[in-house]
């Protein structure tokens, strides 16, 4: 039952002027359950009744009287207050959790539409750093959300696999590489070319421009740069992929910026045909200041293309493939004028469905001693984030339950589990420094607390070792430590639509700290395994429903939920 639905159904029965979806607009949640649980002002109907607020607030309540959904509806100034009848509230979300299991909250709001998500996106050849973590595990929990709302996700994973970068990659390689090498241990050695590169360039600037040519010869399809550039794309790969199967995450495809290259002279045409391109200086360019953004540069006086050309020829690409609904990119929020500019571009190439594209921007990592730089090798690989982590907490299993089953696995999902979740946990617009330290901390809001409440529960359920049912007296859940987590279990749905809708992963991970933490405070006060049966029943109940949604919310936020720890 739908109690937000039931208000409106009771409303319009007795107050014809005004329909039940008007009513479902107006309903709010108050910041106090001392307030009820769902409350509606009346300010908007003041006009209609030609009446204060408060009166006809009054009035609404003597003409709707008692009902069984409600313990009570009382008004309070312009507002009336309703306050669930808690029984049939604990019975309502229990048993729908009970049915759905892992499934609850899921629904096919999305109707099968496909949803890109374009997330992660390292370039080839350089360091897959701690600053790439931001868009990879945003991007793999919005992918997941929108899975399980209904939607056909798409992940891609826009390699950058092209560009001038590749041009001195080159150079470097033919002047100071070793192949061998190279292949022993491929990004730091990749990154030792590259920062020698930027550290003889300032001594010979000539370099660039050999750089500039051996990139026109990639355009070009020269062979020995179009071999080169696919070995350092391959063994880039096998890199990465490393740290992939580490966070488990799966692409439905890699096209790169490379994939777009033979496509973009389309682009151009189309430029051309709409009469958007100018020349300026030797190259083209879109006038975008009447929107209130500089000029787009999309050719160089050489002919070569740059980033935001491919980007809107990835976009024809994808609609042309996928159709999407919406297509999401994952990316940090120093790019939003690119974004801004480019889906302006094509918008004004007359394609309409530039407004489905969406850019996702977050803040960015810095690290404690400063900026991160490639070109100056100061970064931290992720993959020593992720074993550094799982080396903590390894060294705690030991401590703790050195007998646990299966310490490595275990270690790996809760080591893992406490980065994402850490990632996860703030809004993802804020920047933030990254610290050893606070990244690996096991105390408070973290992973491993939602973890261990998941397995607490799970190892509850083990020991009761019955089969829990939910046909229960659910007049047994009435205490205020069970209605809490109930209400809770019954918001998640809402929470995971909300997330689904701000791109914003964190609102599931508050809240299910919220659930954990209600959930502990249920534990401690309200012992379990007791000898009344029937009470004994009932509370198993509220734990597996618990344990469900808390491994639910941990899936969605690609973290994974130990049986035991």
């Amino acid at each position: 039952m739908d109690f937000k639905e039931k208000i409106g159904e009771i409303i319009n029965q007795n107050v014809e002027q005004i329909s039940k979806e008007e009513v479902l607009e107006l309903l709010e949640i108050p910041p106090s359950y001392d307030m009820g649980d769902y409350a509606m002002p009346c300010f908007k109907m003041a006009k209609i009744f030609r009446k204060s607020p408060n009166l006809i607030a009054e009035d609404i309540v003597n003409m709707i009287g008692e009902n069984k959904y409600f313990e009570k509806i009382e008004n309070k100034g312009a507002y009336v207050n309703f306050f669930v009848n808690k029984e049939l509230f604990s019975e309502t979300v229990l048993k729908e959790v009970y049915e759905k299991e892992n499934k609850y909250g899921a629904t096919n709001v999305g109707k099968n539409r496909n949803v890109i998500v374009e997330f992660s996106s390292p370039n080839i050849a350089k360091p897959f750093h701690i600053g790439h973590i931001r868009s990879t595990v945003i991007g793999h929990s919005i992918y997941k959300i929108y899975d399980f709302l209904g939607f056909n996700t798409i992940a891609i994973n826009h390699l950058g696999d092209y560009g001038t970068q590749f041009g001195k990659l080159i150079v470097a390689y033919k002047a100071w590489g070793d192949r061998k090498v190279i292949e022993s241990n491929p990004i730091p050695e990749l990154l030792k070319l590259y920062i020698k590169f930027h550290e003889e360039v300032e001594k010979k600037p000539e370099l660039d421009d050999k750089a500039r040519e051996w990139f026109l010869k990639l355009e070009g399809e020269d062979p020995e740069a179009k071999e080169l550039w696919q070995w350092i794309r391959d063994v880039s790969l096998k890199e990465f992929n490393r740290v992939y199967e580490m966070l488990n995450i799966k692409f439905d495809s890699l096209a790169g910026e490379s994939f777009y290259s033979d496509k973009m002279p389309r682009v151009i045409d189309i430029m051309n045909e709409k009469g958007i391109l100018e020349d300026s200086q030797g190259a083209r360019i879109v006038d975008l200041e009447s929107y209130g953004m500089p000029p787009a540069l999309v050719q160089k006086r050489d002919g070569s293309t740059l980033y935001i050309t491919r980007d809107v020829a990835a976009a024809l690409y994808r609609k042309e493939t996928y159709d999407f609904y919406k297509n999401i990119y994952v990316v940090g929020s120093q790019q939003i004028l690119h974004f801004q500019q480019w889906m302006k571009m094509v918008e004004l190439m007359g394609f309409d469905w530039a407004k489905d594209c969406v850019h996702v921007p977050f803040g960015m990592v810095s690290l404690e001693e400063g900026t991160m730089s490639t070109r100056k090798g100061r970064v931290v690989f992720l993959e020593d984030v992720l074993n550094k982590a799982v080396d903590k907490t390894r060294e705690i299993i030991e401590q703790k339950n050195p007998n646990l089953e299966n310490k490595e696995e275990v270690a790996k999902q809760i080591g893992i589990g406490a980065i994402v979740f850490q990632e996860l946990s703030n809004s993802r617009i804020k920047d933030y420094t990254f610290s050893w330290d606070k990244t690996l901390a096991f105390e408070g809001e973290t992973g491993p607390y939602v973890q261990y409440t998941h397995a607490r529960a799970n190892s509850i359920l083990k020991k009761a070792n019955v089969d829990v049912t939910d046909d229960i007296d659910y007049s047994l859940l009435l205490n205020e430590e069970a209605v809490n987590v109930v209400r809770l279990l019954h918001d998640f749905k809402q929470v995971v639509i909300d997330a689904m809708e701000k791109y914003e992963p964190a609102i599931i991970t508050r809240h299910i700290v919220d659930i954990a933490q209600a959930f502990n405070r249920f534990y401690h006060d309200c012992p379990i395994l007791v000898d009344d049966e029937n009470v004994k029943k009932a509370r198993l109940l509220l734990v597996k429903s618990t344990r469900d949604v808390l491994k639910t919310g941990l899936s969605l936020i690609s973290v994974e939920a130990p049986e035991k720890m």
